[in-house]
């Protein structure tokens, strides 16, 4: 079975190329561009990590990040961040994220954090 790999980046853009990278890697690939409903859909998509566009290291653009973590259905999903503010890269990953992969990305740098989230 494909390993679920959920998407939430409101630049269109970078989820089709997201996607296509994980889709040609083998992942099933679900993406959002909003945050509205994101905890249904986590309940009814159940993915095994979650990359999420992080643009202000704020409370507020933190808060999905810490929700999902202190969710008890989804605190056990790794949560990737992209993001291209330079204070999220070391921010986040002490506040709720397991990685962090700077935007723009490289390719390698993201499949690499891709496979270690899932590795654990």
């Amino acid at each position: 079975m494909k390993k679920k790999i959920l998407v939430m980046e409101n630049d269109q853009a970078i989820i089709e190329i997201v996607s296509l990278i994980l889709e040609d890697e083998g992942y099933e690939v679900k993406a959002l561009n909003t945050e509205s409903k994101v905890l249904e859909v986590i309940n009814d998509y159940k993915p095994d990590v979650i990359i999420l566009d992080i643009i202000r290291p704020s409370e507020e653009g933190t808060l999905l990040c810490l929700t999902l973590k202190k969710n008890v259905k989804t605190k056990h999903i790794p949560v990737i961040v992209f993001s291209t503010h330079p204070k999220v890269l070391t921010a986040i990953k002490e506040v709720c994220a397991d990685d962090v992969v700077p935007k723009p990305f490289d390719v390698a740098e993201l499949l690499n954090a891709v496979e270690m989230q899932l590795q654990l």
